[in-house]
């Protein structure tokens, strides 16, 4: 039986818009389930790549089936920008002033936010339309902030997030994560372990299936007969990027060996700045390319990198999107990760090393190294087998609806 879900997100995008990608392809996998779906997001968000056409304060577009509501909202520059904080609530009261006769009644109401701020007005109206609330958890704010931001837990700000957190893990009918391990601090704060429900995130076969040839200008770019040791994404202070530099730095003897970023970020240049001051011939930087040469790219490198922090919000679990392109492209992983929920580990599809510690990073690496093709080919062949049964946007989309119509 078809039903009517609505999405909250004010960071939601779409393949045509830039990341985030999540509620956007679950979302279009459940319309092709015959549902009927809304996205309210907002017109403006520092990772698009490319901002919606917008007038108005809400403006309606059909893509791929789904119903966007783009709202608008101010713009700022970088990710901490305090305009930002400003955004999100102006999104949440923009919520509440929605143009309800032009959409359609909900069963549900998913609020999938970064700030829980917008919890709120999901409860309002999941009680206007005795609608079912569903509140989805992708990173654990305020915890995130605290640990990789430095910012106390008497901040004005951080106490209001956790404020707006422990009111929807009370309110919700249902808390989602795509965090294996996120009831462990959820508890603490009220949440029963039945409310509680883990469902990843993945990949788009479909997507995977229409790849595009990597751009010649950027193929001319890669180091030539070398073993690559490769990352792609967002370069930000997140990603701890600076302790794979590290390990390029204690492998420059190693001149068969070569580190290629691709990306862009707000710690890209301060890592540009540390290859340039440690005058390192083996590390290559090439700009963000299009998600759909994101393959053929990977197909270039010989082992896969992503690194962390050593924190305890990594208790909770991971589930980087990036992992997951990483484990189709066949390709070993190296993982420096000291957490819970290793999906390295769990797949066999690489090793994994100490967090923010380049003698173990480099080491890894040369375990890689001088390991035979075939064992590589063994890692890699684990990591396919492994996304394909678990982490596919199709059986995910399945999963989620189940879920809600259990409810």
């Amino acid at each position: 039986m078809s039903k009517t879900i609505w999405f909250f997100n004010d960071y939601a995008g779409s393949k045509y818009h830039g990341m985030e990608f999540r509620n956007y392809y679950v979302a279009r996998e459940l319309v092709k389930l015959g549902h009927k779906v809304t996205i309210v997001s907002a017109s403006y968000m520092h990772l698009f790549k490319k901002l919606p056409k917008t007038e108005g304060e809400y403006t309606f577009e059909n893509i791929d089936g789904i119903n966007y509501i783009w709202v608008k909202v101010p713009h700022y520059t970088v990710s901490t920008d305090k305009k930002r904080v400003w955004k999100w609530f102006v999104f949440v009261k923009k919520l509440y002033r929605l143009p309800l006769t032009k959409m359609d009644e909900p069963d549900y109401i998913v609020a999938s936010p970064m700030a829980p701020f917008l919890i709120k007005p999901a409860h309002h109206f999941s009680k206007k339309f005795n609608a079912k609330l569903i509140y989805e958890v992708k990173d654990i704010w305020p915890l995130s902030l605290m640990e990789l931001g430095g910012y106390s837990k008497r901040h004005p700000l951080i106490f209001l997030m956790q404020k707006f957190a422990n009111y929807a893990y009370r309110n919700a009918d249902t808390t989602l994560s795509v965090l294996a391990n996120a009831h462990a601090y959820m508890k603490d704060f009220g949440l029963k372990k039945e409310q509680f429900k883990y469902i990843p995130n993945g990949i788009s076969l479909d997507e995977m299936k229409n790849l595009k040839v990597l751009n010649q200008d950027t193929k001319t770019l890669l180091p030539k007969n070398k073993f690559i040791v490769g990352y792609t994404g967002t370069i930000s202070i997140a990603n701890a990027m600076e302790y794979f530099i590290d390990s390029a730095n204690l492998l420059k003897e190693y001149t068969q060996i070569h580190f290629v970023m691709v990306g862009e970020g707000t710690n890209k240049e301060a890592l540009v700045n540390k290859v340039q001051k440690l005058s390192l011939n083996n590390v290559t930087f090439i700009d963000a390319i299009p998600k759909d040469e994101i393959q053929s790219m990977l197909e270039e490198f010989d082992v896969c990198f992503i690194g962390w922090h050593h924190k305890k919000v990594y208790e909770y679990g991971i589930s980087a999107n990036k992992i997951f392109d990483y484990m189709y492209s066949q390709k070993p992983i190296l993982h420096a990760f000291s957490g819970k929920g290793n999906l390295v580990e769990m797949a066999n599809c690489g090793l994994s090393v100490e967090a923010q510690n380049e003698q173990a990073i480099a080491k890894g690496i040369l375990s890689l190294y001088n390991m035979s093709k075939e064992q590589r080919e063994v890692f890699g062949n684990n990591g396919k087998e492994y996304v394909l049964k678990h982490h596919t946007y199709q059986n995910i989309a399945k999963e989620f609806i189940k879920t809600l119509e259990e409810l």
